[in-house]
C-alpha cells in the first residue's frame, strides 16, 4: 500500500520485505492503530508518519525493536500504553491471574500534572509496606537511575526481580523528605480477598477486603458473601483501600454481586459512549453496606466504588480516590511479549469522568490509617461499624413505629 504524506511521496516498505524485527514493530503499531481509544490523538501526533519513520530505522535485534516501539509510543504521552518485554509480560499476567508475584509490592502510576512516578498503593505484607512507603510517595530513582529517565513501565520493571535480590529506591515522601530505602524482593502473597466477622453486644458485621481485582476475585467474593450470610451478618464493610485495580471485568463482576438491575459503568471508546453495563437481577448480598476508599483506590476499584455510590447502594467513607479512569487491553505480541493499550475511558453511572479527578467520598475521614487494615486498631473500620450500627438502630425504630402505626410528623 502506498501512503502519501508529502510531496516527497514517501512509500512504506512492503510488509513482505520486512525483517522479523521490523515486522514485530509493525505488529505493535497495527495493534495500537486498531485499538487505541482516542483516534483524534493518533491523528494529532501523525501516527501514520511515525510508522513510516520508525520502519526506516535500523532494526535488526529484539532490543532495537523494543527501543523502536518505545520511541514510537512516546508521542502519545500515555504511560499506560506500553510495550511489555517477556519478563514484564509474564509478571503482569501473573498478578492478574495468579496468587503471588515476586517484587517489592509497589503499585505505581504517573502524576497527571508533574508526570512524576508516584506510588498508588503498596501490597499488604510486602517489603514496601513494611518499609513505610505509602500512597502518594514519589519514586525518584531506582538503583541510582532516575525514574524520569526510566518512565513508568521501566521503573516498575526494575522493581521486580528474583526473590532474595535487593533494589535501592530513592523516594520523596508527602512531607518532602528524601530518603533511600534498600528493599529485598520476595514472593508477595496477593491474597486478593480477605474476610472476617466483627461482633459486639448488639450486632454482627461482615468485613470484606479486596486487595486487587484478579481473575479469581468475583468467585471468591461470591463464596465470601454466602459464608457471611450463613453467619447472619447484618451489614458489610467493603474495604477497597490501596486497591490499585487489576482486571476491569473482575471489578464489574463484583459490582454485579451487590447491585440488582442497576447500571454499573459506561465506557467510551473511539466509537463513542457505549450503553451502560447493567447488573443482573440476583445479588449475593442486598443488606446495608459501607465502602472504605483512600487515595490508593484506583481504576477497577473506582468503577466499583462509583457504581455503589451513584446507585446509593453504599455510602463511601475515607479519602478522595486516585483518579484512573482509563481501561487497558493486554495484547500478545510475538510468543512471549505483549503490549498494553488504552482502549477506553469509563464513566460512573451518573456520567462522572474519574480520570485525573477521582471519587469524593460521602464522608471524609481525617484519621491516620492502620498499618494492618482491618485489625482491632483500625479506626476507619470502627467508623464503618458506627455508621452501620446507626443504620440498624434507625431501621429498628422505623419497624417499631410501623408496627404501632406511628407516622413521622413533619412540621
Amino acid at each position: 500500500m502506498i501512503c502519501i504524506f508529502s510531496t516527497n511521496f514517501l512509500v512504506a516498505p512492503s510488509v513482505n520485505a520486512l525483517s522479523d524485527s521490523k515486522q514485530f514493530v509493525l505488529d505493535a503499531w497495527t495493534l495500537v492503530n486498531e485499538g487505541y481509544f482516542d483516534s483524534d490523538r493518533l491523528e494529532e501526533i501523525h501516527w501514520k508518519r511515525i510508522r513510516q519513520k520508525t520502519l526506516q530505522k535500523q532494526i535488526e535485534t529484539s532490543d532495537q525493536a523494543y527501543s523502536a516501539i518505545e520511541d514510537m509510543l512516546r508521542p502519545l504521552e500515555d504511560p499506560y500504553t506500553r510495550i511489555l518485554k517477556p519478563k514484564d509480560y509474564e509478571l503482569l499476567k501473573s498478578s492478574n491471574f495468579g496468587s503471588e508475584i515476586n517484587g517489592v509490592g509497589l503499585q505505581l502510576g504517573e502524576d497527571e500534572s508533574t508526570k512524576k512516578i508516584k506510588v498508588i498503593s503498596t501490597l499488604a505484607g510486602s517489603p514496601a509496606e513494611e518499609a513505610g512507603i505509602i500512597s502518594g510517595d514519589l519514586i525518584d530513582k531506582v538503583d541510582g537511575i532516575s525514574s524520569a529517565e526510566l518512565g513508568l513501565a521501566n521503573t516498575a520493571s526494575k522493581l521486580r526481580g528474583e526473590s532474595g535480590t535487593k533494589v535501592l529506591v530513592q523516594i520523596t515522601s508527602l512531607s518532602d523528605e528524601i530518603k533511600e530505602i534498600d528493599l529485598e524482593r520476595r514472593s508477595v502473597d496477593l491474597r486478593p480477598v480477605r474476610t472476617k466477622r466483627l461482633r459486639d453486644d448488639s450486632h454482627t458485621i461482615g468485613y470484606l477486603r479486596i486487595t486487587q481485582f484478579s481473575e479469581s476475585v468475583p468467585k471468591k467474593i461470591e463464596e465470601a458473601l454466602i459464608e457471611l450470610k450463613d453467619k447472619e451478618v447484618e451489614g458489610v464493610i467493603l474495604d477497597l483501600r490501596n486497591n490499585s485495580g487489576g482486571l476491569v471485568s473482575s471489578g464489574i463482576a463484583v459490582a454485579d454481586s451487590f447491585l440488582s438491575e442497576r447500571p454499573i459503568v459506561e465506557t467510551k471508546d473511539r466509537n463513542g459512549i457505549k450503553d451502560a453495563i447493567i447488573a443482573q437481577k440476583n445479588t449475593f448480598f442486598d443488606g446495608p453496606m459501607v465502602t472504605l476508599v483512600n487515595k490508593g483506590t484506583a481504576s477497577a476499584s473506582e468503577i466499583l466504588a462509583g457504581a455503589l455510590q451513584d446507585n446509593q447502594r453504599s455510602i463511601l467513607i475515607g479519602e478522595q480516590t486516585y483518579g484512573k479512569g482509563l481501561i487497558q487491553s493486554l495484547k500478545n505480541l510475538g510468543e512471549d511479549s505483549g503490549i498494553a493499550i488504552t482502549v477506553a475511558s469509563y464513566l460512573t453511572p451518573k456520567g462522572n469522568n474519574i480520570q485525573g479527578r477521582g471519587i469524593t467520598p460521602d464522608r471524609v475521614l481525617n484519621l491516620p490509617e492502620a498499618r494492618d487494615y482491618g485489625n482491632s486498631e483500625d479506626k476507619w473500620v470502627k467508623n464503618g461499624e458506627l455508621f452501620l450500627n446507626s443504620l440498624f438502630e434507625k431501621n429498628a425504630l422505623e419497624e417499631i413505629d410501623e408496627e404501632l402505626g406511628i407516622e413521622e410528623i413533619i412540621n
